[in-house]
């Protein structure tokens, strides 16, 4: 497995408040790596480190071997596109407005909007599902519509790694799983994609790699089928359960036994 991603001897921490403590995470490159685990465990503190939005205490984050924290903005968000989990959405401005901002690491001073620009605004919006709200304000959309505008506007990066906090937030479950099968896809292209999610079933059919988490540490990491069964479910979540396959995939599924 190779890793052009990686975390190491990672410490963080809000103030006083200690989130993670000497992690180690490889992110495999042209994989679909999924993290879970309980609410307050760091899965978002820790996504936040990779794009370089939080310091860490101790340890650092790489890419190519080298510390993100060396790479200039611009050079980074061509790199890593990152969706945060509550992105705040700027006033009045229109969802092609907001999707062209994906645009931005790729422009100069010197440089004007492009045919390149108009192309990759355009299938981004495609693929989100937000072609048809294009002159819609993003402040008069739904929760899930406004969702599916920031994940274009991600998308209009084009970068080889995409890092998601919570991509399915406010979604319906049919843009749910719309939104995996594209991740998956891109995933295909060549492109290592990350992303918190809080549904396990959903991160063991669309995931190559699951990493679950608990107290700021990583559990256990690895392809769902080798890692995920109740034992595991019960120390991470505290859920009682069986895991059976997947009746359409094959891959394992939680089943509680509340």
């Amino acid at each position: 497995m190779t890793a052009r991603l990686n975390a190491r001897e990672l410490t963080l921490r809000y103030g006083e408040r200690v989130v993670s403590t000497r992690l180690d995470l490889d992110i495999p490159d042209g994989a679909f790596t999924a993290i879970v685990g309980p609410n307050a465990c760091g899965k978002s503190t820790l996504l936040r480190a990779f794009v370089r939005l939080l310091r860490p205490a101790e340890g650092g984050v790489h890419l190519d071997e080298r510390p993100v924290t060396g790479y200039p903005p611009k050079a980074l968000a061509r790199s890593l596109g990152f969706l945060p989990q509550d992105p705040v959405t700027p006033e009045n401005i229109k969802v092609r407005q907001l999707v062209g901002r994906g645009r931005f690491p790729h422009q100069s001073l010197l440089a004007t909007w492009s045919t390149a620009d108009d192309q990759a605004v355009a299938g981004a919006m495609a693929a989100a599902g937000v072609a048809d709200l294009a002159e819609r304000g993003v402040h008069e959309l739904s929760g899930g519509q406004r969702q599916r505008a920031w994940v274009a506007m991600v998308l209009a990066q084009q970068t080889p790694w995409l890092l998601l906090d919570e991509p399915t937030s406010f979604l319906d479950i049919t843009h749910q799983y719309q939104l995996l099968r594209l991740l998956a896809r891109l995933r295909d292209e060549g492109r290592t994609i990350v992303a918190v999610l809080h549904d396990i079933n959903q991160a063991c059919r669309y995931a190559d790699h699951l990493v679950a988490m608990k107290d700021g540490r990583v559990v256990a990491e690895g392809p769902a089928a080798e890692i995920v069964d109740s034992a595991l479910v019960k120390e991470v979540f505290d859920l009682p359960c069986i895991v059976v396959p997947d009746p359409v995939t094959g891959t394992p599924m939680v089943v509680p036994t509340l």
